[in-house]
């Protein structure tokens, strides 16, 4: 069974440019999105509510493909919820809703859960992102059990870093893959 990849968007979604967009265009087969009823206004209940419904669903291997207050979505989804099909969670860029002054009008993101992920998960960060730390993010990492991996420079790894599809993301996403997964072009 071949594993399929599910992409949490964060604040204000995913636009064309942005990688998830763009991998979930290149293989619509194995890439598909958690829809948020309000990407501009976001609400842990609504977002952490939305994504179980989708994952309650699944019938395959996934893999959380999750990016900015995305990665935030997914703790507080694991801490409440569970489930056989997920495998792995890609966690990249996660936003800081603790400490970030930028994401002050997210609701109920804070505090943000640090229990261990019970699936295997790698966070990735930018030693410039705006909207957390290196450091905090290294903290996350550990907090979670995830492996972490820093890009440098890529301030917050989305359509304004202009990575356009993401090839080292990929290799990345390929780690957390099993033994069923068909390739990512």
């Amino acid at each position: 069974m071949s594993t399929r990849f599910l992409t949490v968007p964060g604040l204000a979604g995913s636009g064309p440019q942005h990688w998830q967009t763009i991998w979930e265009v290149q293989q619509p087969d194995f890439f598909s999105r958690i829809e948020q009823d309000n990407w501009d206004w976001p609400n842990r209940e609504d977002w952490v509510e939305r994504l179980q419904e989708i994952i309650s669903k699944l019938t395959s291997p996934t893999v959380l493909v999750a990016h900015s207050l995305g990665c935030i979505t997914v703790v507080h989804w694991a801490a409440k919820y569970s489930s056989p099909w997920i495998e792995g969670a890609l966690l990249v860029a996660p936003a800081d809703a603790e400490l970030s002054k930028r994401l002050n009008f997210v609701e109920g993101f804070v505090p943000i859960s640090f229990l261990p992920l019970p699936f295997k998960s790698i966070v990735v960060a930018s030693t410039n992102d705006i909207y957390a730390s290196i450091k905090r993010s290294q903290f996350f990492a550990n907090a979670w059990g995830s492996e972490f991996i820093n890009l440098g420079k890529k301030g917050h790894i989305n359509a304004v870093s202009k990575l356009q599809d993401w090839p080292e993301g990929k290799d990345i996403l390929k780690q957390l893959a099993n033994s069923g997964f068909v390739g990512i072009k």
